[in-house]
């Protein structure tokens, strides 16, 4: 009888201990993810030009698919579909690469928080005469490498992914556009089209929206997440809990200037290497120290030299300066 009950509050004891270890892993993911942070456009776009420099025109001449889920087929269908395929162009839609290939095939990438893309040379090539910021000898390679195309003369292309969370599509030429039309993204905001209109045509449809939230919005506008979110709405000394119905003409035109300036500027230093980016040379990017309020908590306002604040903002961490952006 004893046995009996304590074989029972054993069994409730584990149960217990089961539920608490699920509470924290679910605790520690909202933790993760409002810290973790994804290339951004101008991450992505330094990552598309580069790519086009370098694989443009070349044939694949083998893929080693390390871990299945990163592709959409099996690694035999991936590999029959691609060897021997031309890469003719690669595109950039938002945060989503796209790679075309001769025979109508598509590759849509996205490197979601940790995924990577890094062109490998053979050992001790240089990078026309400048020095890599990572040792030439350490490879790329290793047990976060998934999926490796290979090229002629021993080049090749790693996609690298420590939380495997982004994914390699192959796709028909339709298909692919098909996906993307899906995901209903909004204006490219660097693209001609992209006017100051067409701007305040979006913020008075999501009026009521706070506008640093909306930024991030995908289907309002592409490409912009926490990092340079928050970096226009400080460019345009506008506090980011403001709504959009709140916003006089001057400050739209501010933050629609802003968008311009700041992401065409990080595109000129190649990015920021907030979390895990890597250009495909393995190296950081040059933004991080034009960055004016994101991830200076407690460090002075560069314009004003009041104490940068973050607050907790559509769940995602938003720094401002309380004084230039009231």
């Amino acid at each position: 009888m004893k046995n009996g009950f304590v074989e029972v509050r054993l069994q409730q004891n584990f149960k217990i201990f089961k539920f608490l270890i699920c509470v924290f892993g679910f605790l520690f993911l909202i933790f993760y993810f409002s810290k973790a942070l994804m290339p951004e456009l101008p991450e992505v776009e330094t990552i598309k030009r580069e790519l086009k420099n370098k694989i443009c025109g070349r044939k694949i001449k083998d893929i080693e698919v390390r871990l299945r889920k990163i592709v959409n087929v099996t690694p035999q269908e991936f590999k029959k579909r691609l060897i021997g395929k031309q890469i003719l162009d690669v595109k950039r839609r938002a945060k989503l690469l796209m790679i075309e290939l001769s025979g109508d095939e598509r590759l849509l990438i996205h490197l979601k928080l940790t995924g990577q893309l890094i062109y490998e040379r053979p050992r001790g090539a240089s990078l026309r005469g400048r020095q890599e910021i990572r040792d030439k000898k350490q490879e790329m390679r290793g047990k976060h490498t998934h999926v490796i195309f290979y090229f002629e003369k021993g080049k090749m292309l790693l996609y690298n992914d420590l939380r495997q969370f982004g994914y390699i599509k192959l796709l028909k030429r339709d298909e692919a556009l098909r996906v993307i039309e899906k995901m209903k993204f909004g204006p490219e905001p660097l693209d001609k089209k992209f006017t100051l209109e067409i701007f305040k045509e979006g913020l008075f449809k999501k009026a009521r929206q706070k506008i640093k939230p909306l930024l991030m919005d995908q289907s309002f506008l592409a490409g912009l997440g926490n990092v340079y979110a928050s970096e226009v709405c400080f460019y345009a000394e506008v506090n980011p809990q403001r709504t959009g119905s709140s916003l006089k003409d001057g400050e739209i035109g501010k933050i629609y200037e802003g968008i311009k300036e700041i992401l065409q500027e990080a595109i000129k230093y190649k990015g920021s290497s907030v979390d895990t980016y890597l250009d495909i040379y393995g190296r950081k990017g040059g933004y991080m120290p034009h960055l004016k309020v994101y991830g200076r908590e407690g460090k002075k306002c560069l314009r004003c030299g009041v104490k940068i604040k973050v607050i907790k903002l559509g769940g995602r961490s938003t720094y401002f300066c309380p004084k230039c952006q009231e």
